[in-house]
């Protein structure tokens, strides 16, 4: 199960990449999004999958009497969920604001310091 997921990590990753590397932003919001997450099914897949009990104590006894679930990684999962939709909701907002001032989505017509009309800028002083 170890092997599939660390598979789909990987090409989550490459998809990531690749739709970051465009020249859209909406396309790059997108990548941001399966690149958040890529590390977070990387972090449950390095928390042990298989399945293992609870960590709940039994009566009569301080600690476990067996092998147990890692809460860890599952509280960071679910706390990076909740940074990784806040951060993209804030990213889709600008996004939508940069559209509407640009009339573009597209970084290479989003050129508002270097026109395209004109010619280079001074190369030496």
């Amino acid at each position: 199960m170890e092997t599939v997921l660390a598979f789909l990590v990987a090409v989550m990753f490459a998809v990531a990449v690749y739709l970051l590397l465009s020249t859209h932003i909406i396309r790059m919001l997108l990548g941001i999004v399966l690149l958040g997450n890529a590390v977070n099914l990387s972090i449950f897949t390095a928390g042990r999958v298989s399945t293992i009990v609870p960590p709940i104590i039994p009566g009569g006894l301080t600690v476990p009497d067996g092998v147990t679930a890692n809460p860890l990684p599952q509280a960071l999962i679910l706390t990076a969920i909740v940074i990784s939709f806040s951060f993209f909701a804030f990213l889709l907002v600008l996004a939508f604001r940069a559209y509407q001032d640009l009339g573009t989505d597209d970084t290479d017509r989003m050129r508002v310091a270097e026109p395209e009309g004109e010619g280079l800028p001074p190369l030496g002083y």
